[in-house]
């Protein structure tokens, strides 16, 4: 079958276009063209599911809101809010100031506020932390700073430990 082309009025055969193939896992075929293809059809179908995500990317700033029902907070722009949620991820680029309630917290830039982590903060080297802080476990990364009010142990049937008032160290070579 032929086509009429409109431009020049020349008739042109028609060629079949190849059109765009979806991977399903577990057919993983000659459809793959890509080794990427090949390991984001793996890593997605092993992947759990996340639950409820929300992303403030780069250059956004979100200010005066309550985050309710959300099981991922990723800030990678500015947040000024109050939230409890499951995990809380802040980029290095990213900022949360206010109040937030997590179960896991991995801060690789800034937070400032009321930070309650029932189960793990992670400070790595290029996160701030600062403020009135209570969690259950801490790891910080060589450069990770934490300081103001300190406090550990949020669990259930945990007693908090005396409040520590902290500042951040200069690192000796």
């Amino acid at each position: 079958m032929a086509v009429q082309n409109p431009f020049f009025g020349k008739r042109e055969p028609e060629t079949p276009q190849p059109r765009h193939t979806t991977v399903m896992p577990g057919s993983l075929g000659s459809a793959v063209t890509s080794a990427s293809a090949v390991s984001s059809a793996v890593a997605n179908a092993s992947a759990p599911s996340v639950g409820s995500k929300l992303t403030v990317g780069p250059k956004i700033k979100l200010k005066g809101v309550e985050i309710t029902d959300c099981d991922t907070l990723v800030v990678e722009g500015t947040v000024e809010a109050t939230m409890n949620s499951r995990v809380i991820q802040i980029a290095e680029q990213g900022a949360f100031r206010g109040s937030a309630e997590i179960d896991i917290a991995e801060i690789r830039g800034e937070f400032s506020g009321t930070l309650t982590v029932r189960e793990k903060l992670l400070i790595f080297g290029t996160g701030k932390v600062s403020g009135k802080i209570r969690y259950g476990k801490l790891v910080i990364e060589e450069g990770g700073q934490l300081s103001g009010e300190i406090d550990v142990g949020v669990g259930a049937g945990q007693r908090p430990a005396a409040s520590v008032r902290a500042e951040p160290l200069p690192l000796v070579a």
